[in-house]
């Protein structure tokens, strides 16, 4: 398969089913089990033009195999947008086709499109096979990432 025959756009309502089949299936590999109220929550999320929350989905002959989601973040170094690539999967059975790629060159091409800036994601230290694709895309950094659960 090649990257030719895969077509990125926004996602739009019709995709729900798929879309939760795969952000659940994103899930269960970084062992999170995502509830209901989670996958409502994110979905409403991304059918608003108000949020700051886009998705993307790849196709391959008609069927959804991937997704991505980004959202826009200002840039204090800049003082001016950045953004952050919070999600991005492939089906399983279309990894190392380009589906990744390609929804990550869409991503980019969304950010410039809309005021350019940094675009940054993380990924898990184990996940080495993302990592070799994004070692070709972008350039690995030094920062080290926390992160704490605050009440609310």
């Amino acid at each position: 398969m090649s990257e030719s025959s895969i077509t990125i756009r926004q996602a739009s309502p019709g995709d729900a089913e798929r879309w939760r089949e795969l952000f659940t299936a994103y899930g269960v590999f970084y062992e999170t089990d995502f509830d209901g109220a989670v996958l409502d929550g994110v979905w409403t999320w991304i059918l608003d033009p108000e949020h700051p929350v886009t998705a993307f989905v790849a196709e391959v002959d008609g069927a959804i195999v991937g997704f991505a989601h980004v959202r826009m973040q200002p840039d204090t170094f800049l003082a001016g947008p950045g953004w952050f690539l919070d999600d991005l999967f492939a089906d399983p059975a279309h990894r190392g086709s380009g589906v990744g790629t390609a929804l990550l060159e869409a991503v980019a091409d969304h950010a410039s499109a809309n005021g350019g800036g940094t675009l940054r994601w993380i990924t898990a230290a184990d996940n080495e096979r993302a990592q070799r694709a994004y070692d070709r895309l972008a350039t690995r950094t030094t920062w080290v990432t926390y992160e704490r659960e605050t009440s609310g």
